[in-house]
């Protein structure tokens, strides 16, 4: 029973395929080099933001409208990135309103906030310094979130991995 050959033939490559299989879906490490781009690039871009609205001339009230525009196109862009990674990643549906309103509300803010700098009373050099700094937060959020859901994935593979080695009685 013990010395079927076929059995441990099969045995033997369903394991390694099981394997290859595990090894083929881990995540894999950003570098720091890049993590430390991503965020380089963030700061910068909200440095820019945030100069040229602190130093924006003009009505106090436009700056405010600017300001609450950016931040809400900040927390719209996030939203929007989870959204978009978690319909990619668990491929199930979400409700139609929910995606609607996570749709929406990127295009609002994006729309009111291009509306509020298009209609300022100011140079156009201001207006292009801001719409500029504006596109390039915008970016580097995506980035950004996209850099921070990859190393959430790699510690939970990392800690499904520890857990299965555990399981088995083995090291990590």
């Amino acid at each position: 029973m013990f010395n079927r050959p076929g059995l441990v033939m099969q045995t033997t490559d369903s394991l390694l395929a099981s394997s290859t299989a595990v090894a083929a879906a881990a995540p894999r490490r950003d570098t720091r080099a890049w993590t430390l781009q991503v965020w380089l690039s963030f700061a910068i871009a909200v440095t820019l933001c945030g100069t040229g609205l602190a130093w924006l001339p003009g009505v106090d009230l436009d700056r405010a409208f600017m300001v609450m525009g950016y931040l809400f196109c900040l927390c719209s862009a996030f939203v929007l990135s989870k959204h978009v990674r978690d319909q990619q990643q668990t491929r199930s549906e979400t409700t139609p309103m929910w995606s609607a309103v996570v749709w929406g509300g990127f295009m609002l803010a994006m729309a009111l906030t291009a509306w509020g700098l298009w209609r300022m009373d100011i140079q156009p050099v201001w207006k292009a310094y801001l719409a500029v700094s504006w596109l390039f937060l915008i970016s580097t959020v995506f980035t950004l979130a996209k850099t921070l859901r990859d190393a959430h994935d790699v510690r939970q593979y990392e800690r499904r991995m520890q857990q299965r080695a555990a399981a088995l009685g083995t090291d990590a």
